[in-house]
């Protein structure tokens, strides 16, 4: 007689193993997720926090040091100072000090190179113009410090030397620069007494006599009258003084012009007018014109020492007269406006 199985007995063995099976693999994929949330919560947790130290002000060792106790980290940028005493020294950080930060986290440290120059030049022989320059120059590259200056006003004296060029400085060339400085100088007014043939101006177009007082550097001063009869417009009629004669060099030699014989639509004849304050020596001066195509022309320049400034012009209406004197705007005005 045969062994008989009772299949339902198998099939309760098999569910029952079934069961345990997948409840190991629930409780196994459980664990695992519970390993994982703990370890993305410690991750977003992050590192220790710790307090930014005061370090403006501290040699940048000293400074250095002090950021690797709290586990901090430099990041560093170089800038010039008002003074030599700064140089390696921390002029700014960020984030500031007191705040509360991770470990690990950057710190943004100022460091100080000292000054952009550390003695005085010998400025004596130089046109004082092109110093000015020059500073300007320096306090572009430093950043904005103002390191030189030139003490205002300067002194003036008649020379043999140029108009402009520097006679004497205070403090003496070679001088240690410690800190900000003011240069006092001594410039040369040009030759007292000194006189001027008057250039043959009469007869010229406005154009030509422009380009000639630009060359020679006269005081001028331009009026305008109405083109009567057969008379060349725009062209210069008479002169005071005359022509080849000697007068001062501060002499204003006055021109009368002739208006246009013609305009068209949208030309303006006019004269610019600006008095411009008296300078101990000629100083460059420039007109220009911004025209309404945006394009811009240079209308007249000169070495002038002060005075009613004076230049005759035909230009589009809505166009920009801007007049400057050493590379500074004094200014503009609008054609028609």
């Amino acid at each position: 007689m045969g062994t008989r199985f009772d299949l339902n007995s198998v099939e309760d063995y098999v569910a029952n193993h079934m069961r345990m099976f997948i409840l190991s693999v629930a409780g196994l994929v459980l664990f695992v997720g519970i390993i994982a949330v703990s370890v993305f919560f410690i991750a977003v947790r992050g590192a220790e926090q710790t307090m930014v130290p005061d370090v403006v002000g501290k040699e940048l060792t000293e400074a250095l040091l002090e950021l690797q106790i709290k586990e901090l980290y430099p990041r560093l940028q170089l800038r010039y100072s008002q003074t030599s005493r700064d140089r390696g020294h921390i002029l700014e950080q960020e984030p500031k000090p007191g705040t509360i930060v991770k470990a690990g986290r950057r710190i943004r440290l100022v460091v100080s190179q000292g000054v952009i120059v550390n003695k005085v030049e010998n400025f004596i022989g130089r046109n004082v113009s092109d110093v000015r320059m020059d500073l300007q120059a320096i306090y572009a590259e430093s950043g904005g410090i103002t390191l030189i200056s030139i003490k205002e006003p300067m002194m003036y004296e008649f020379s043999a030397e140029t108009p402009g060029i520097i006679l004497a400085q205070k403090p003496e060339p070679g001088t240690d620069i410690s800190g900000p400085t003011t240069l006092e100088f001594v410039v040369s007014r040009g030759r007292e007494n000194t006189t001027i043939t008057v250039p043959q101006l009469t007869g010229l177009e406005i154009s030509k006599a422009l380009e000639m007082i630009g060359n020679t550097g006269i005081n001028f001063e331009f009026r305008i009258k109405e083109r009567i009869g057969n008379e060349k417009g725009e062209t210069v009629i008479s002169q005071v003084p005359a022509a080849n004669s000697t007068a001062p060099l501060s002499t204003v030699v006055l021109l009368t012009v002739t208006s246009p014989e013609k305009l068209t639509g949208n030309e303006v004849f006019g004269l610019f007018h600006y008095k411009i304050p008296p300078n101990p020596y000629p100083l460059a001066v420039r007109l220009e014109a911004l025209l309404p195509t945006g394009e811009r022309i240079r209308l007249f320049t000169i070495d002038y020492p002060g005075g009613d400034f004076t230049v005759p012009y035909k230009l589009p209406l809505g166009t920009i007269l801007v007049l400057s004197m050493l590379n500074r705007e004094l200014h503009r005005e609008t054609v028609g406006g």
